[in-house]
């Protein structure tokens, strides 16, 4: 067993009779899926889950998982989703894929958020090694993207994989790949970058993790 399926395997476990469950996106994610799925069968386990993106909605229905539209809810008992990088304060960074606005929604209406990672996800700081993804509506991206270098940003709209055009996530709108000053912390970035017109959402989650496990060879650390 890998690192990212003892995480899942530890995430599954929080999972009780009858929660409404959110459902991460990614690699670890679909560990905690088919996790979640064997105890649906084997312990006869009553849940009901909600996705935050199409591929993991698909990968549940598939495995038996009842998936729920978050349209029919105003909050979730719990979520599980990995992160890009965790800081020792708890702040992510998420949303190297394209499904940025529906994890923010989840982590913000889950009563616990726990994310699941190994430990070559840990940093000092928020953007330490990924630039921050910031999803811009398409027809503002020139003028947020003068707001976000007015604070210090400096990047450029998303490529897609074939590099023959623009990114677009799965609710139509561009990424902004930034990059901003060291001396900036995730709590000030996600102040400054909130307060900018024609942003949608953007990948810093300060202060919305409720419990962090972390794999490392194994031994899970559970941060709280």
């Amino acid at each position: 067993m890998n690192d990212k399926q003892a995480v899942a395997l530890e995430a599954a476990s929080y999972v009780k009779n009858d929660m409404i469950v959110g459902l991460g996106t990614g690699s670890t994610a679909n560990y905690f899926i088919d996790a979640l799925a064997e105890r649906q069968r084997t312990e006869k386990l009553r849940i009901t889950t909600v996705a935050s993106s199409n591929i993991s909605m698909i990968k549940a229905q598939s495995a038996g998982l009842t998936v729920l539209s978050l349209s029919q809810l105003s909050q979730i008992d719990l979520y599980v989703d990995g992160a890009d990088e965790i800081t020792p304060d708890n702040a992510l960074l998420k949303g190297r894929g394209y499904d940025l606005v529906m994890e923010k929604l989840l982590a913000k209406a889950a009563k616990q958020f726990i994310v699941v990672a190994d430990k070559s996800k840990l940093v000092s700081r928020i953007g330490e090694n990924f630039a921050i993804p910031i999803e811009v509506m398409p027809f503002a991206w020139q003028a947020a993207k003068r707001s976000l270098e007015a604070i210090g940003g400096v990047g450029e709209l998303r490529q897609n994989v074939a590099k023959d055009g623009l990114s677009i996530t799965s609710y139509g709108s561009l990424v902004l790949d930034m990059r901003f000053d060291a001396s900036l912390d995730a709590d000030r970035l996600n102040a400054l970058i909130n307060n900018i017109p024609g942003v949608v959402e953007h990948g810093i989650f300060a202060k919305l993790a409720s419990t962090i496990l972390i794999a490392d060879q194994g031994q899970i650390e559970t941060r709280v």
